[in-house]
């Protein structure tokens, strides 16, 4: 068990290289959020029956295209209710990635992963801003959390080398602003685009307490000190 605890490694060797460090990380500077950022209160949105009973992420998977044999990444995860659902959908040829930046939380996914026999699933710990994902990800999902990435510019400007050419990220939010654990449908495709993602996708989604957008990076990645904050 301790082994799932520290690490539960991907097979598939697109997602075993590490992202490369910018040879000046320690001297990078991005811009702060001119907006205020929702606190992580909880690993968990709702309740696993309440959501399966609307749905949710069954639609969340069918409008985000994803299918059997992808690699996916669950950003975020929290006490796994994407993460095991994923698992089922991309099947033993598929990966699955889930990621969280609380250790306990981290941890207890870990043990539900391995107590589930999950073994196109790894486990990892990632930084406030950096999600620190290996490279060449179909599907990134961010489900009703980017209200609570601290650095969204950062951590947007590490997660691009981890989307593989036509693969996207993939984010469900609440009309609501960002304090109120929400993040306004302009504000998020502001915040991408500055870091050079375009929208190629927008869907209300009701069951999922809001909607869902999808990003695909576009052209080079800006230098962090060229990023301008948009206005919250």
């Amino acid at each position: 068990m301790r082994f799932f605890l520290l690490a539960v490694p991907l097979s598939l060797a697109a997602c075993q290289a590490q992202p490369q460090a910018h040879k000046d990380d320690a001297e990078l500077k991005f811009p702060a959020p001119a907006r205020p950022v929702s606190k992580i209160v909880s690993p968990r949105w709702s309740d696993e029956p309440t959501r399966d009973r609307s749905g949710e992420a069954m639609e969340v998977m069918d409008r985000a295209g994803i299918a059997p044999g992808m690699t996916v990444a669950d950003i975020g995860a929290g006490e796994g209710y994407y993460t095991i659902r994923l698992s089922k959908r991309v099947g033993k040829n598929g990966r699955v990635l889930a990621q969280d930046v609380t250790p306990g939380t981290r941890d207890a996914l870990a043990e539900r992963v391995a107590r589930d026999g999950l073994e196109n699933v790894s486990v990892k710990l990632g930084y406030p801003d950096n999600p620190r994902l290996p490279e060449n990800f179909d599907r990134v999902m961010m489900v009703h959390m980017y209200h609570e990435i601290a650095s969204p510019y950062s951590f947007l400007w590490y997660l691009r080398p981890s989307v593989k050419a036509n693969g996207r990220v993939i984010v469900v939010d609440a009309y609501r602003p960002t304090w109120q654990h929400g993040t306004p449908p302009a504000l998020l495709k502001c915040e991408f685009a500055a870091v050079g993602y375009k929208q190629v996708d927008f869907q209300t989604m009701p069951n999922a307490g809001g909607y869902l957008a999808a990003f695909e990076p576009e052209g080079a990645r800006p230098e962090p000190k060229a990023i301008k904050a948009c206005k919250g």
